[in-house]
C-alpha cells in the first residue's frame, strides 16, 4: 500500500465574514497598525486549522495577508506606480473591475513583496509541511500600464521587470527555510495566443532556487468572482508547461468534468509530478468522497503513478464561502483515503 497519494491545497482559503468586514474597517483608517497585524495574524490561523482540522497533508497560509491577489499586497510593497479607477464599476462583476495601476517609473521592490515575512509568520504555526505561494512575472505584470511612449512598450517588458523582484524574494524565501514553493502563473492558459515565451519569463524568475526546493506551478484559467478567464484547455499550452522549469504542474479539472485528464499522462512521461484539480471551487455543489474518489481514479486511469500525485482543488478558495470550502477539504481527504483502500 502506498502512502504517498498526498493533498494539498492551491493558495487562497476562504474569507470568513469578520475578516471582510475587518479588511473594510482597516481601508476606512478605522484600524490601527497592530489592530490589521492581529487580525492577520488570526486569519492565517484559521486558514492552517481549517485545512489541519480536515486532514490536509500539505498546506499553507491561505495566503491570509493578501486580501486581493493583485492589488491588496503586491502592489503595495512596489514603488514607480500608483493606482487608477476601474474601467467600470457597476453591474454585473468581472475581470474589467479589477484595480489597475500607472507606471510612472521603473518598478522595483525596496523592501522585498512581503511573502517571506508571511512564510516566516506561518512556518511558526504548524508542524506540517509548508507550502509557499507567490505570482509569476507575466501574471504580475497585468494590472501594469503599458504602450508606446510609456515606461514599458509591451507587457513582456512589464513582466521582465518583476523578473528580478521575484528571484530575490525567491532567494529570501529559500535562505529563510522555505522548502515547497509554488510559483501561480495561469497566463499560458489565459492567454494561449500571446506571443509570449512564457517559459522564458517563468525559468528566468525561479533559476536562483532551482534544485535548492520544490518548486511547483499553477496554472489555471481564472478565479475572479468565481469566473473564468480562458477557453479553458491545455492542449495549446502543453508545450510551453512542460518548458517550465518545476517539479509539479497544479492544473485544474474539476470544473471542466475532468476533461482532457488524458494531457496528464504525457505531463507525467515528461517527468512531472501532478497535483490535479479534484475539487471545484466555482460550484457550490459539495462533492462526496465517492465522487472524489472517481475522479482520482480517473487521473490514475490516464497514466498517472500513484506515488507522483497530489490532489488540489482546482483553485485557490477565496472566492468560496467558508462553510463549503470546509466541507469540499473534507470530502477531497475522504475521498483519498478511499482511494488508498482500493489500493492497498
Amino acid at each position: 500500500m502506498t502512502d504517498r497519494l498526498l493533498t494539498s491545497v492551491v493558495g487562497s482559503h476562504a474569507r470568513p465574514s469578520w475578516f471582510v468586514a475587518g479588511i473594510d474597517a482597516a481601508e476606512h483608517g478605522a484600524f490601527g497598525p497592530a489592530d490589521l497585524s492581529e487580525m492577520l495574524d488570526d486569519a492565517v490561523d484559521l486558514a492552517i486549522h481549517d485545512q489541519e482540522e480536515a486532514g490536509i497533508d500539505i498546506v499553507c497560509d491561505g495566503e491570509m495577508r493578501r486580501a486581493g491577489f493583485f492589488t491588496a499586497e503586491f502592489y503595495r510593497h512596489l514603488t514607480g506606480v500608483r493606482p487608477l479607477p476601474s474601467d467600470r464599476r457597476l453591474g454585473a462583476g468581472g475581470h474589467d473591475q479589477q484595480h489597475r495601476f500607472e507606471v510612472i517609473e521603473p518598478i522595483a521592490a525596496p523592501d522585498g513583496l512581503g511573502v517571506v515575512e508571511e512564510y516566516r509568520f506561518a512556518r511558526t504555526r504548524t508542524q506540517r509541511p509548508l507550502k509557499v505561494t507567490l505570482p509569476g512575472p507575466y501574471t504580475l505584470s497585468g494590472r501594469l500600464s503599458y504602450g508606446p511612449g510609456q515606461v514599458y512598450a509591451q507587457r513582456d517588458d512589464a513582466a521582465e521587470a518583476f523578473v528580478p523582484l521575484l528571484r530575490a524574494e525567491l532567494e529570501g524565501l529559500a535562505a529563510a527555510g522555505a522548502t515547497f514553493i509554488q510559483i501561480d502563473d495561469p497566463s499560458p492558459a489565459i492567454h494561449p495566443d500571446a506571443p509570449s515565451d512564457f517559459a522564458a519569463l517563468f525559468n528566468a524568475a525561479v533559476a536562483p532556487v532551482v534544485g535548492k526546493v520544490r518548486l511547483g506551478a499553477h496554472l489555471c484559467f481564472g478565479n475572479y468572482l468565481g469566473r473564468p478567464l480562458a477557453r479553458r484547455t491545455y492542449r495549446p499550452v502543453l508545450d510551453a508547461m512542460l518548458r517550465f522549469d518545476v517539479d509539479e504542474l497544479v492544473l485544474e479539472f474539476a470544473n471542466r468534468e475532468m476533461a482532457e485528464v488524458n494531457i496528464l499522462g504525457e505531463i507525467a512521461a515528461a517527468g512531472r509530478d501532478i497535483a490535479a484539480g479534484v475539487i471545484d471551487v466555482k460550484n457550490y455543489h459539495l462533492e462526496s468522497p465517492d465522487e472524489v474518489a472517481e475522479r482520482t481514479e480517473a487521473v490514475l486511469d490516464a497514466g498517472v503513478p500513484i506515488e507522483r500525485l497530489t490532489l488540489v482543488p482546482d483553485c485557490g478558495f477565496s472566492q468560496t464561502a467558508r462553510w463549503a470550502t470546509v466541507a469540499k477539504l473534507r470530502a477531497m481527504v475522504a475521498g483519498r483515503d478511499l482511494v488508498l483502500g482500493h489500493h492497498s
